[in-house]
């Protein structure tokens, strides 16, 4: 494989001399993961810091500690926090732990304030106070100290945290516990929630933190590291940050790395073992898990067209990819490791260049791996084919609406005919499609809300959403950072973080996510009609029999049959240019102009249209401005 998709070589960092060598080999690290990462799959920025830093010749253990909750409180539970991107739960269960006397609430006000959405996280609704407080004052505090005995961190000189998410106050729980039978280790923390101005608010008021790396750490750690051991100042490695008289101190981060390929595979041996004694995981011939892997940084599109709700990539926005020789070599090297071929891309985006050179090699190869992977919409059917060939099996393809005019104020890029199309062919062809449809968005009408609730009947042989409501407004996003061109009446940092971080800590620089009220809001109601269509959708693909709507051809002649709606099935027969022109819209939206072109000028393009408008108003076929679509699928799959 490698002799036809060669590895591009880059230099990545210095390797250390003899000297250094030693020095770091008395410095060894610990690097944790803590709740609420999820349980069923390991950390990426652990795995690949891990081996970072032992190329540079530091002794480095893992600790995916968050395993260790999830087997105490058991994991379904644990689930409901980890997949939960609403209020801060996970974050107030630890912020007792984290902040002691200055903890917010510690009286549990947050339990009332949001207990009608909390019901999910236990099976009674009645018992969730009672649940959450004694997963608080109990489970916790017993997972912390069982993590403080039993783990030798007297052996350690570095400990480092990386937090995403809901990961903040478990870190900080530990550390402070850590820093007070341990004073003389040194704590580094990282990762998305330490971007920007974020991390500086965090090194600046929480005082387990002694130092933190602000944006990539591929360099700046292993440099950091370096310094503490050769007792030089840390402060000067670009990009980390520190308190210093009071004050914090950070030097600027050096420009994100360009090459990629440079980069070890991350090491995960001890996820596996972990997840394997604590009986979260099967012994490897069970194993059913995603194993992640990084093919890209940033995101191409967002360089040319920030999507205006999008936070990713705050300061990292820049588009880096392995070449595909390097991203083949790492898939069989991993699979080979941990006895896994399911593969989950953490890239934000689908790199366009590997449509033409990975997969290709991925079906030549015949190695049986699956994927999933982040993608812009604009997929045809034979990208989607050739993808699932190559074991493609989920997307995430940030679909979020079905109005061509919505989706322009989002700035994505695609049209709602696109969306709809590239859910045809991901069904067609057995990928799964995670998407949610979002509103909220500044410029938005209840007509762009009404007609996509009169759409969704006719989409529901389609894979829905998993979610549909309102958009979080997100730190870096242009929503955010634009005033000019977004205006908002109002702004501050989501609910939920009061309740979770001390008086002391300035929550407009430390929040990610934030309420907001649009200048000139819809009112509620102009989105109900859509969320009951969509909660229906929901229900019609979770029962037994799902919606259908097929069709079969032969020359002149073409067969539709409708089962969306089970009381009102039917069959629909088309002969002549009528089938000539369903399936001329059939693989991609297409024009009145051009089917008229295809069918040799014997139908005028204003013909077409009026027959494009009859197909639609049966439901059989989409308009979006002069595009055009066929919404059935053919009956024969995988062609």
């Amino acid at each position: 494989m490698s002799a036809t998709l060669p590895i591009v070589e880059a230099p990545f960092a210095h390797r250390p001399d003899p000297a250094a060598r030693a020095r770091h080999s008395a410095w060894p690290v610990v690097l944790v993961s803590m709740p609420f990462m999820g349980i069923y799959r390991p950390s990426i920025q652990l795995g690949l810091l891990k081996a970072i830093a032992e190329e540079h010749g530091f002794p480095v253990r893992t600790l995916h500690a968050n395993l260790d909750l999830a087997a105490r409180i058991g994991a379904e539970y644990y689930g409901g926090f980890s997949e939960h991107r609403g209020r801060m739960v996970g974050e107030w269960l630890f912020s007792v732990a984290a902040f002691g006397d200055a903890a917010p609430d510690p009286e549990g006000k947050l339990l009332d304030e949001f207990a009608d959405e909390l019901g999910h996280l236990v099976d009674s609704p009645d018992e969730v106070r009672d649940r959450l407080r004694h997963t608080r004052d109990h489970d916790i505090p017993s997972y912390l100290d069982a993590l403080v005995d039993t783990v030798p961190w007297g052996e350690a000189r570095v400990v480092g945290f990386s937090c995403t998410f809901q990961q903040n106050a478990a870190s900080f729980a530990l550390a402070r516990r850590l820093k007070r039978r341990w004073p003389e280790l040194v704590t580094v923390f990282g990762g998305a929630n330490f971007d920007g101005e974020m991390g500086l608010e965090l090194v600046r008021s929480v005082d387990c933190v002694d130092f933190a790396v602000i944006g990539e750490g591929d360099v700046a750690f292993p440099r950091l590291l370096s310094a503490l051991a050769a007792g030089t100042d840390p402060g000067a490695v670009p990009g980390v940050a520190r308190r210093e008289g009071g004050s914090v101190v950070a030097t600027p981060a050096a420009p994100p790395l360009p090459h990629l390929d440079g980069l070890p595979a991350p090491d995960y041996a001890e996820y596996f073992t972990r997840a394997e004694d604590l009986s979260l995981l099967p012994r490897q011939s069970g194993r059913n898990i995603w194993i992640p892997f990084e093919a890209a940084r940033g995101c191409w599109w967002g360089a040319k067209h920030h999507c205006t709700f999008c936070g990713l990539n705050g300061t990292t926005m820049a588009f880096r990819a392995k070449s595909p020789g390097r991203v083949l070599d790492e898939l069989g090297r991993q699979a080979g490791r941990y006895g896994g071929f399911r593969f989950e891309a953490v890239d934000n985006i689908l790199d366009p260049a590997y449509l033409k050179r990975l997969f290709p090699a991925l079906i030549d190869a015949e190695a049986g791996y699956e994927f999933f992977y982040e993608v812009k919409a604009n997929l045809t059917r034979e990208q989607v084919k050739l993808m699932a060939l190559a074991g493609l099996r989920r997307i995430q393809p940030g679909l979020e609406s079905l109005s061509t005019d919505v989706l322009r104020l989002m700035r994505k890029g695609v049209t709602a005919v696109q969306n709809v199309n590239l859910l045809r062919w991901a069904h067609y062809y057995g990928v799964d499609v995670a998407w949610n449809l979002l509103w909220g968005f500044p410029g938005e009408t209840a007509e762009h809300y009404a007609d996509q609730a009169a759409m969704v009947p006719h989409l529901r042989h389609l894979q829905p959403p998993r979610n549909a409501g309102r958009l979080w407004l997100e730190r870096f996003s242009p929503l955010y950072t634009d005033k000019a061109a977004f205006p908002l009446r109002s702004r501050s940092p989501e609910l939920s973080y009061r309740y979770v971080y001390p008086s002391g800590v300035d929550l407009e620089r430390a929040a990610y996510f934030f309420e907001y009220d649009p200048v000139d809001p819809l009112p509620q109601t102009a989105y109900e009609e859509l969320g009951r269509a969509v909660r229906a959708w929901q229900a019609e693909w979770d029962s037994e029999r799902r919606p259908v709507l097929t069709y079969r051809s032969a020359p002149g002649f073409l067969q539709i049959f409708d089962g969306r709606d089970p009381e009102n099935e039917g069959t629909y027969a088309f002969r002549g240019t009528l089938a000539e022109i369903y399936l001329a819209c059939s693989d991609r939206p297409t024009t009145a102009a051009a089917v008229s072109e295809r069918l040799g000028g014997r139908l005028p393009a204003e013909a077409v249209r009026e027959v494009f408008a009859e197909f639609a108003r049966r439901g059989l076929m989409l308009l979006d401005g002069s595009q055009a679509l066929a919404l059935a699928l053919p009956a024969i799959g995988g062609r």
